[in-house]
């Protein structure tokens, strides 16, 4: 009986492919074709990993075991499990100057092992010679590692680990994040706390969230090591990192974008306007989220304006949050039938006219009067243009198509399928009362 009923579902199986296969991308089945034809390869990853080696590190409050050689047991499990595509470097911030020139002890951060192919042994080496010593000047160390990553289009990301807050103020880490963030350069930086208090507990959530990054809390070994190493191995998933951008004060000086995803900063209160070409037969879906990376007034919100370049309207979508919103987003959809005219662009060589869609973003966030309001608040643009209804008033299904052909091939192959059941389940009925 087993044979028969595995005999009914390769039937079953057989047909729907045999009917859905025309669904199927002939990209999935094409050749290659010629290398040089090829995407090029994507540069690897890059991760920096800061490890605080100040003074208070000598602590014995992790598993019983002082807080440097917990971590120095944790980089060694974490080197050896480093993804081969990774290119990982170390940082070290108050390893060497164990003076009180607080001038002097707040340079005092070097790197350790180059942002690189990894040597596990010789990093390794590198580590075991470090001994706890001096200052806490985790602003620089910031600085130094984004230099350290500089250059190229890989995924970038710092993991800082540390004990304490910054003893180098007023080069505030957290403002140096939002300085690495609001340059455009694409890094993520992640914190992890050893044994954290409410102000280093602050601090480093401040940084984390300038730049996107996560914050954790350790108190045992296995938490360090499990958390750095997630932390490696997310820097060489795939991601889709924004394209930076900067939004114009007007829709005629404003920067002409394309579908993907972008990152601006916005300052309070600001109106930021970007534009995008729109055919007929097309369809603009986009959104905006901005993040409150630092102490904002309750009551705020965002608005998204689609408009044309005469300033008529065309679409708006808003949202509104309150002094526990990290980030509000809101998105709209306008679509441009085949058979819609344009206030924007005239058919002048028998081609379709594209229309320039203005887009502004607007926030109404406040902040108290001891926050700084420079660099702006975190932007991140999302622009997707999609097939379009074919008449006015019709909309895309779904972005599945238009017409009926596709549901009518669907409830063919459904039907085909129920009825070869049928004769199938007869058959056995009638093999069954035979035998």
């Amino acid at each position: 009986m087993s044979i028969r009923k595995r005999l009914a579902a390769a039937l079953c199986g057989a047909l729907l492919v045999t009917v859905t296969g025309g669904l199927l991308p002939s990209a999935a089945f094409a050749d290659s074709g010629d290398p040089a034809d090829r995407p090029a390869a994507k540069e690897p990853p890059k991760v920096e990993l800061v490890l605080d080696v100040s003074g208070s590190m000598r602590a014995r409050d992790i598993d019983g075991q002082a807080r440097m050689s917990a971590a120095k047991q944790a980089f060694n499990e974490v080197l050896d499990a480093v993804p081969e595509d990774v290119r990982l470097g170390i940082r070290t911030l108050g390893a060497d100057y164990p003076g009180k020139d607080r001038k002097q002890g707040c340079k005092d951060t070097k790197q350790l092992y180059p942002v690189g192919e990894l040597d596990r042994t010789e990093a390794k080496t590198a580590v075991a010679t470090l001994v706890p010593t001096g200052w806490t000047p985790i602003g620089p160390a910031l600085l130094g590692a984004a230099d350290d990553l500089e250059g190229g289009s890989a995924t970038r990301r710092i993991v800082l680990i540390t004990d304490g807050e910054d003893t180098c103020a007023p080069l505030d880490p957290c403002e140096v994040a939002r300085e690495i963030a609001a340059k455009g350069v694409d890094i993520t930086i992640d914190t992890l706390g050893l044994v954290p208090n409410a102000k280093m507990r602050a601090q480093l959530m401040c940084i984390a969230e300038a730049t996107g990054g996560t914050y954790t809390s350790v108190q045992h070994k296995e938490e360090l090591s499990d958390r750095v190493s997630q932390l490696v191995d997310r820097a060489a998933e795939p991601v889709v990192t924004p394209v930076a951008t900067q939004g114009a004060g007007r829709c005629d000086d404003a920067p002409r974008l394309e579908a993907g995803l972008y990152a601006d900063r916005e300052s309070f209160g600001q109106h930021r306007w970007y534009r995008v070409d729109l055919l007929p037969g097309q369809e603009l879906r986009a959104s905006v989220s901005i993040a409150a990376d630092r102490p904002v007034n309750r009551d705020h919100g965002v608005l998204l304006r689609a408009s044309s370049l005469a300033g008529r309207e065309i679409v708006r979508g808003e949202a509104a949050g309150d002094g526990r919103t990290d980030v509000v987003s809101t998105g709209l959809r306008y679509p441009k039938s085949e058979t819609d005219g344009t206030d924007d662009a005239d058919d002048t060589d028998g081609e379709p006219a594209a229309e320039t869609v203005c887009l502004r973003v607007s926030n109404s966030f406040s902040a108290p009067a001891s926050v700084r309001t420079s660099p702006g608040l975190p932007l991140e643009l999302t622009i997707d243009i999609t097939g379009g209804p074919r008449a006015a008033g019709d909309a895309a299904f779904l972005g599945l198509g238009h017409g009926w052909w596709l549901l009518g091939l669907l409830t063919l192959a459904g039907f085909a399928a129920g009825v070869l059941w049928g004769w199938i389940s007869r058959w056995r009925i009638a093999v069954w009362r035979t035998n």
